[in-house]
């Protein structure tokens, strides 16, 4: 188990509410880590909230928007009231972003919170972090729409290329410091069952057959952060980690190659990138990240 993660150390979640978030949460109070949750959804964050008391886990709230820094503030001092905090996870997200000339107001939004609030999230608690004697963690939550690129939502994908670059940034920071305990990880979720990926679900909507769970990806998280990795790649139900990682090699190499833009997607080079991908062409289904 990461040092991190342990009995009594707090544990701070955004987008707490629902999705992911609320699976990382479930997940490290199982540990016996307390909580203090931020989700803009006021009534989601306290249904989630007596979930977890139910099990007599000690959980804060802080209903607000993540991009405003009196909310962050807030949440910094419900986390400290708790105890030391050890593991803070950024996962709050929106995906409806807008085209490379378009929607500048929606931009601005995707950008304020899929990347500026992570960075706030940071400065606000990677100093505590570092003064504090006991090990820690940062978890960003990544994708491969920023490692990719795919076209169609480049807003997103912006915001989460930005991000990953943060993480590393801030991964090789933190490595460089003379005695430091806190480690940062990028999680990379795949195709999951989410209200992001599938709004409008309930409790009682059927998860489609390619997803993933949350709670796969909350487990997978743990299981990354205890084998030390930054990257934390997940898989799900259609799309191998082999694909995957033929698909980042294959992004990666236009630029080498000096090949199109998003070549992948390009009509000259749909038959090569079958041919490259070979026998995990038949997995390549509409999850194209």
């Amino acid at each position: 188990m990461h040092p991190a993660i342990h009995t009594d150390g707090v544990a701070v979640i955004t987008g707490a509410a629902k999705g992911i978030g609320f699976a990382i949460a479930q997940c490290v109070a199982r540990h016996g880590m307390r909580l203090a949750l931020l989700d803009s959804d006021a009534d989601a964050l306290s249904n989630a909230a007596s979930r977890l008391r139910q099990d007599e886990v000690p959980v804060s709230v802080v209903v607000g928007d993540v991009t405003d820094i009196g909310v962050i503030s807030r949440l910094r001092d419900e986390a400290m009231r708790l105890g030391d905090v050890s593991l803070v996870v950024n996962n709050a997200a929106i995906i409806n972003g807008g085209g490379p000339w378009q929607d500048p107001e929606q931009w601005r939004r995707v950008m304020e919170v899929n990347f500026w609030a992570a960075l706030t999230v940071q400065q606000m608690f990677v100093p505590q972090l570092l003064s504090q004697a006991t090990p820690s963690a940062i978890v960003n939550l990544g994708s491969k729409e920023g490692i990719t690129t795919p076209p169609g939502n480049a807003a997103y994908s912006v915001s989460k290329a930005a991000l990953r670059v943060l993480t590393e940034q801030m991964a090789h920071e933190l490595r460089e410091q003379i005695g430091s305990k806190v480690t940062a990880h990028l999680l990379i979720p795949g195709y999951t069952f989410t209200p992001m990926n599938s709004p409008g679900m309930t409790a009682d909507t059927p998860k489609p057959d390619p997803m993933w769970t949350a709670d796969q990806v909350a487990e997978s998280l743990i299981a990354g952060m205890t084998a030390n990795d930054f990257y934390i790649l997940c898989e799900d139900n259609e799309v191998t980690r082999g694909l995957d990682e033929k698909r980042i090699q294959w992004s990666a190499d236009d630029l080498i190659l000096n090949r199109p833009a998003l070549s992948r997607w390009h009509p000259d080079y749909k038959e090569q990138f079958r041919a490259f991908i070979g026998t995990e062409a038949a997995t390549a289904t509409s999850n194209s990240n």
